[in-house]
């Protein structure tokens, strides 16, 4: 590959740090040009680092048709911008090149040029609009890439990537005394040293940091702070250590070139800032074994898990910092605790080889994605189902959907309909649509191949004929605008009214081509409906493929609720439907059983807590009044948190259908109330688990319900589970065989 990079050349801090370090990596494999628009240091560092650099000093015009003469002429394969100028520069280039190209975003670029008013309206409007141009984004932060996307940047365009540094440096050129006394620090017995790396403006926040150092120092008096770095707020921030902070504890170091003696010097490291990409200081500090006091913001919770390996508080929160401060001063070992976990967590992820080898990684991609663009008049998926509205189970279908079908094809371009599109392109990590923003939807529906429509009880009138008649309406619009259809993993039914019925399977029957569906009871409906001839599949619900959180996670979530690692638990997913609340009683009944009788602990969970909350709280309370206490989950964003606390549960006794399907996907022994036949359908087809209807609940049947799960033999559910997730994929798979095989005859 032949990569041309442009950068101002006037850059500092981690963005320098970034390019050079990737830099310096790439041109080991491949051939690589850095275009600076400025002489100096920047791209004299750069030369010294063995990277093929050519300055460019003449306007933005004349940089543009110099490079378009060079790209002509040394055949690069892809154009990559970093920062506000070489993205103005890339736009421009790529109309007359008409080479991908690709900007890496290091910050938040609407804070740029904060406390620059002037700026910000000119350069920083500039940017933006080019920033709209480019083909592909790369995030230096998983929070950067998820900023992108709540903006309307296509998640299907956008990349992650780390920020790396060489951990492998030996000694540094001056050992921690000699460098303290370069900056006129006399060393004393016990004295902790905070330092910080950064530009001295407001993004980096650095009052907050004088002001808890402040409070530090006066408990701590053989504190000392070193602000290494420099920008428009050095004389105030200078004004204001004098104010604070006894003579000689705050020293104003300028920029440092040789961040190995630094970062070997103190022994904290500082980050107040009030956003952040994924700061270079981080794995820069924790190379050389600095614990870490950082603000809980954009990636840094990614590296820094708080009290794990480090400690983390709220932007502008000068108290909290403080507090951290004076114990980490106070404390050596747990300094040191700190300082050897990040090393080894960073050391693992954020290392020089792997920040080059992910680069590369997504040039590949890039180049194969744009091939394949070329090869095909209309590409990708667009997903129709209920998602977006905070429900937890429908949004897990939408992610585990995406997951099955992105390791079948990973550069295939996917789209869904949502109710909250920024939420559901943060989430899933693709584009998404306004439900109800008919243009864009059929704009889309245009450029793609394949609709799908499902990951859920879509075709069905109990809930009301309008969400009927629109996802029927959908299936047409897809169809007639040329897209191949795919019911999948549907439920369908119960539909009642006899004109929904006849609309119903005149549309599936004229425009779907493959259906998937997740229960035996949905194959009936759709076969009294009257379809048929079309190639149809009994699978499972794609709710079965959402993994359950890393351990540690759920262990977060339960020392939230108060829940001890040796308590048993009993998940109760209640719902509000017609009368369900007389039942509140009911449930809290149920939940005094399991405590008193089976030991076990019950926990509420909200599965749309929009609707559930005031049900499971009415039930909290109930079986606090019995002497039993059950906490509340209102059911994080990520599902897999949820699906790893009900994977630790002994017991499930659900309303809400995906609480059932979770539990039956991690084996939990479960029993279902049934509102709606799509319950009793899929306790049934699964052939495990208990369920009584809604008309038949109180109080002695749900503890008898209780006392059945208990002594159900937990590995009929594990059996049961490992079918049925095998079942589950092959909705993925027949999407793929449809895009594949098939063609629309539209």
């Amino acid at each position: 590959m032949k990569i041309l990079h442009m950068i101002s050349g006037g850059d500092v801090g981690g963005a320098k740090t970034h390019v050079h370090t990737l830099l310096a990596g790439l041109t080991k494999t491949d051939e690589v040009l850095l275009a600076c628009f400025m002489e100096g240091p920047f791209a004299e560092e750069a030369r010294a680092l063995g990277i093929p650099t050519r300055v460019l000093t003449g306007s933005v015009p004349a940089a543009v048709r110099e490079l378009a003469e060079l790209v002509r002429a040394e055949g690069f394969s892809i154009l990559h911008c970093h920062g506000a100028r070489a993205n103005l520069v890339g736009s421009l280039l790529k109309k007359q090149t008409g080479l991908p190209t690709v900007t890496t975003v290091h910050s938040d670029y609407r804070l740029d040029y904060m406390g620059r008013p002037l700026a910000a309206l000119t350069y920083g409007n500039i940017n933006r609009y080019a920033l709209r141009q480019m083909d592909y984004w790369i995030g230096v932060s998983q929070p950067t890439a998820d900023m992108l996307h709540e903006r309307g940047f296509d998640p299907n365009r956008t990349f992650t990537i780390s920020n790396g540094v060489p951990f492998d440096l030996g000694e540094p050129a001056l050992d921690r005394e000699a460098y303290l006394r370069s900056l006129g620090i006399e060393p004393e017995p016990g004295m902790t040293v905070f330092g910080i790396a950064a530009r001295i403006n407001p993004v980096k926040d650095m009052g907050t940091l004088i002001r808890a150092f402040a409070r530090t120092v006066a408990a701590c008096p053989t504190a000392r702070l070193i602000i290494a770095g420099d920008g428009e707020q050095r004389r105030q921030m200078e004004a204001l250590a004098a104010s604070l902070c006894p003579e000689g504890t705050v020293v104003f170091a300028g920029w440092i070139s040789d961040t190995h003696s630094f970062y070997s010097a103190i022994d904290v490291n500082m980050l107040t800032s009030l956003s952040e990409g994924f700061p270079y200081a981080l794995p820069e500090g924790a190379s050389r074994r600095c614990a870490t006091i950082a603000s809980r913001v954009g990636g840094i919770p990614n590296l820094v898990k708080h009290e794990r390996n480090g400690l983390l508080f709220t932007p502008r929160d000068v108290d909290t910092l403080a507090d951290y401060m004076i114990t980490l001063a106070r404390d050596p070992a747990l300094r040191k605790t700190y300082a050897d976990r990040l090393y080894d967590d960073a050391r693992e992820k954020y290392s020089v080889e792997a920040t080059v080898a992910r680069q590369r990684e997504i040039y590949e991609t890039v180049l194969r994605r744009e091939a394949r663009a070329k090869a095909l008049d209309r590409d990708g998926i667009l997903i129709c189902g209920a998602y977006g509205k905070g429900n937890a189970g429908d949004d897990a279908i939408l992610g585990a959907m995406v997951r099955a079908l992105r390791e079948r094809d990973p550069d295939i371009p996917i789209y869904a309909t949502s109710r909250t599109p920024s939420q559901t392109a943060r989430e899933a990590g693709i584009g998404a649509i306004y439900t109800f923003h008919p243009w864009k939807v059929r704009a889309r529906m245009k450029r793609t191949r394949l609709y799908l429509s499902g990951g859920g009880s879509l075709i069905q009138d109990a809930t009301s004929s309008r969400s009927l008649w629109y996802y029927l309406h959908s299936i047409q619009a897809a169809r007639k605008r040329g897209n191949l259809v795919m019911m999948i993993g549907c439920g369908v039914g119960p539909v009642h009214r006899k004109g929904n019925r006849r609309r119903a399977a005149a549309v599936i029957q004229s425009c779907v081509d493959r259906i998937t569906l997740r229960d035996t009871a949905s194959l009936r409906e759709l076969e009294s409906l009257g379809v048929s001839g079309i190639p149809t599949r009994v699978t499972a619900d794609m709710a079965f493929l959402v993994r359950p959180a890393a351990p540690h996670l759920v262990d977060a979530l339960c020392a939230e609720l108060g829940i001890r690692p040796e308590d048993r638990l009993l998940i109760l997913a209640p719902r509000p439907w017609e009368n369900a609340e007389r039942h509140a009683a009911d449930f809290a009944a149920a939940a005094v059983h399991g405590a008193k009788s089976h030991g076990l602990r019950p926990v509420l969970l909200a599965m749309e807590p929009a609707k559930d909350r005031a049900l499971c709280r009415q039930i909290a309370a109930l079986s606090a009044a019995d002497g039993v206490e059950c906490p509340v989950l209102e059911s994080p964003p990520d599902v897999g948190t949820v699906v790893g606390l009900i994977a630790r549960a002994e017991a499930v006794l659900g309303m809400r259908l995906h609480s059932l399907i979770f539990a039956a996907a991690q084996g939990t022994p479960f029993a279902g109330v049934s509102y709606d036949p799509k319950v009793t359908g899929f306790v049934d087809y699964i052939g495990q688990g208990l369920c009584c209807s809604l008309e038949e609940v109180d109080a002695a049947r749900l503890c008898s319900m209780i006392d059945g799960i208990c002594l159900c033999d937990g590995e009929d559910f594990r059996d049961a589970a490992q079918r049925l997730r095998a079942l589950s994929e092959k909705n993925a798979e027949e999407a793929m065989d449809l895009l594949k095989n098939e063609k629309s005859d539209c």
